[in-house]
């Protein structure tokens, strides 16, 4: 069974930083492809940042040069570290995974940027 855990979401000034990771078991992250995904109050779900398999990475244009991909295939977590975050980056994060077989979503972890 796949599962997914996220954490280390949490409240920040605006410019500050958060490290998200996300605790893989069920399966190996390298030979997935990895997303994090936000969803605000009122909007939809949208890609925030993906790894491929060959760890190739892509962002949305709304965070490209703030935030960071990664996996740590010996830990098999994956993380999104977020600088210089704004307001407008407030949501619910949660990292997915698409393999052979399937996806897995995992619970969600709110970050809020605010003074």
């Amino acid at each position: 069974q796949v599962q997914l855990v996220e954490s280390g979401g949490g409240l920040v000034q605006p410019g500050g930083s958060l490290r998200l990771s996300c605790a893989a078991s069920g399966i190996i992250l390298r030979t997935s492809i990895m997303g994090w995904y936000r969803q605000a109050p009122g909007k939809q779900r949208e890609l925030v940042a993906e790894i491929s398999i060959g760890g190739s990475t892509q962002y949305a244009d709304s965070v490209k040069g703030r935030f960071t991909i990664s996996r740590d295939n010996a830990k098999n977590t994956g993380y999104l570290q977020m600088n210089s975050l704004k307001p407008e980056d407030t949501a619910i994060y949660y990292c997915s995974v698409t393999y052979r077989l399937g996806s897995q979503w995992g619970q969600g972890t709110q970050v809020t940027v605010s003074s």
